[in-house]
């Protein structure tokens, strides 16, 4: 047995930007990248002209690459990517019960985080100013690394690849039941807070493993 758990809501709480496309219009001129002054209307280009299918993760490095580009604005991909990053960068508060619930699915089999998020490097970051100990997962999954969220079956292969199991065997926590919900529509057990709570889970797994 395998235990993945969402981040975002699930094992963290942490606040998203007031008005994104102002944070990181901001982060990019601290940069020194020209920021189109019809900055949102540039957005909503970019946006219109990506076709994605469903399930598929366009990071939101992409869609600022894009709308920059619209406006003949080119830096370098870090740059973008720093910028974005230290736009989302916010406190991280890690949500009760989520270190032992953690901890008690570790100590019956692997155990890991799949997330859904749209910035690269913001799963890692969040984790390492969590109270999560990042010694203990064994596996960390981002949609913006992967290319695939959830609820597509890829996100959940991929999160069972990297724990070493099938489907099957793969239990998944988190708060949402479209996302996190469809993993059973995969072959593998969603649990939902609005079922099981963190505070709970233990006493779930254990009796899982009886």
């Amino acid at each position: 047995m395998a235990v993945s758990f969402d981040l975002f809501d699930t094992l963290v709480s942490v606040p998203r930007p007031e008005d994104t496309p102002e944070a990181i219009a901001a982060e990019l001129d601290a940069r020194d990248v020209p920021v189109p002054v019809d900055w949102e209307a540039a957005g909503r280009e970019a946006a219109a002209a990506i076709d994605a299918t469903e399930g598929e993760e366009v990071s939101i490095t992409t869609y600022v690459t894009r709308a920059l580009a619209t406006r003949d604005v080119h830096p370098e991909e870090r740059v973008i990517e720093s910028a974005v990053l230290a736009a989302f960068d916010r406190p991280v508060e890690t949500r009760d019960g989520a270190v032992e619930a953690v901890t008690a699915a570790g100590s019956r089999g692997s155990v890991g985080v799949l997330s859904n998020c749209s910035v690269s490097g913001l799963v890692e970051r969040t984790l390492q100013r969590s109270a999560i100990d990042l010694n203990g997962l064994d596996a960390i999954v981002s949609s913006a690394d992967l290319g695939w969220r959830k609820p597509h079956e890829r996100a959940f292969q991929a999160i069972a690849a990297g724990l070493d199991v099938s489907l099957t065997d793969l239990i998944h926590v988190g708060d949402d039941p479209y996302d996190d919900g469809g993993a059973g529509d995969v072959g593998a057990t969603a649990v939902l807070l609005g079922d099981v709570p963190l505070a709970e889970l233990p006493t779930y797994l254990e009796a899982r493993g009886k």
